[in-house]
């Protein structure tokens, strides 16, 4: 079986305070494409719309552009960057840092529930 698909025709797409994710569902994957603006911050951005303090979604994960700053419910905290390939388990926060969007490209099923209410 071979099934290909295009990031830039998602077939979803969800927009939400300071940046988007575009969302495409393929057999055994969803993979999701997330842009950041400078300033977003999941506990500021996405809290009401997921209705939980933390971000309760498992992300696997890769930087193709900017910076984030996340910080686990333990209060550890890491920051990834352009090339950096990362998972991050649920209970964190996570913001941008600097002045450039940050575009992250995730391969974790739990993303096809981000930004969705809860």
């Amino acid at each position: 079986m071979t099934e290909i698909k295009s990031i830039e025709k998602p077939d979803d797409r969800r927009d939400f305070p300071r940046g988007h994710l575009e969302v495409v569902n393929l057999t055994g994957l969803i993979f999701g494409k997330a842009t950041f603006e400078p300033g977003w911050r999941w506990t500021e951005s996405l809290k009401d719309i997921a209705g939980t303090e933390l971000c309760e979604v498992h992300h696997n994960g890769y930087i193709l552009q900017g910076r984030l700053r996340i910080r686990m419910k333990d209060g550890s905290e890491g920051e990834v960057g352009p090339g950096d390939v990362f998972v991050v388990e649920p209970g964190h926060d996570a913001w941008v840092v600097g002045d450039e969007p940050c575009v992250a490209l995730d391969f974790a099923g739990g993303i096809g529930d981000y930004a969705k209410a809860g």
